[in-house]
């Protein structure tokens, strides 16, 4: 019963948009149940908007990376500029390209695990029986759900951490840490859909004797 209340009490914080609130009530253990329920319902819930709009399927995470990737070279670009002819620099040119470039990895590893590029050990399993390719794709599965949970939980904390203490992006007058550290959730939260989305195709795989183990590309084709 204590685990529901804590439950609850994550929830309330939540919906009363208090930063204080969230960061004390995320500091129970019922904040893991919630975790891997946000991701089993969210991940399930946007494989099928995947299957549903397939533009956003192949499009989601690259957007995200290559905007974030010109913005922090456009930073630098002028960085540069500014330092050597104009003999000035923006205060937070240092600060924002760092922080960009955390949530350029972040939904990388996502599509990255979309393409099956992460640890995939194909060579390898590719010599193995069938049943062993099914349960090696099936413990990518579990390890891959396990680890987008804890990085959730984990970064919803300090990004509730960072709101709380009202953390400044240095060299800013306003700019908030938390708005950067909140997209690492949402990133795994993501993660959890391109593992479900893996799985499904794995069972149908393996139920319609297609191969399951396909050789990975780095920078290929969802």
């Amino acid at each position: 019963m204590s685990i529901m209340t804590d439950v609850g009490e994550i929830l309330s914080a939540v919906a009363s948009n208090d930063a204080w609130m969230i960061r004390e009530s995320l500091q129970s253990n019922a904040a893991w149940y919630l975790g891997a329920v946000v991701a089993l319902v969210g991940g399930l819930a946007l494989a099928a908007m995947y299957r549903a709009l397939p533009f956003v399927e192949r499009h989601l995470e690259r957007t995200v990376m290559v905007v974030a990737y010109l913005a922090v070279a456009l930073i630098i670009f002028w960085g540069v500029i500014d330092r050597f002819v104009f003999s000035s620099q923006l205060p937070w040119s240092t600060t924002i390209p760092p922080l960009l470039f955390m949530i350029m990895a972040w939904f990388g590893a996502t599509f990255n695990v979309a393409l099956r590029t992460h640890l995939s050990f194909s060579e390898f399993r590719s010599r193995m029986p069938r049943a062993g390719q099914f349960a090696c794709l099936m413990l990518d599965a579990v390890l891959w759900f396990v680890f987008s949970v804890i990085v959730m939980v984990t970064t919803a904390r300090a990004a509730a951490l960072s709101a709380s203490n009202f953390q400044i992006v240095l060299g800013t007058d306003n700019t908030l840490q938390w708005w950067f550290l909140i997209t690492a959730p949402i990133a795994f939260l993501l993660m959890a859909a391109r593992t479900f989305q893996n799985l499904f195709d794995d069972i149908s795989n393996w139920r319609s004797g297609r191969p399951l183990i396909k050789q990975a590309v780095i920078g290929g084709d969802v």
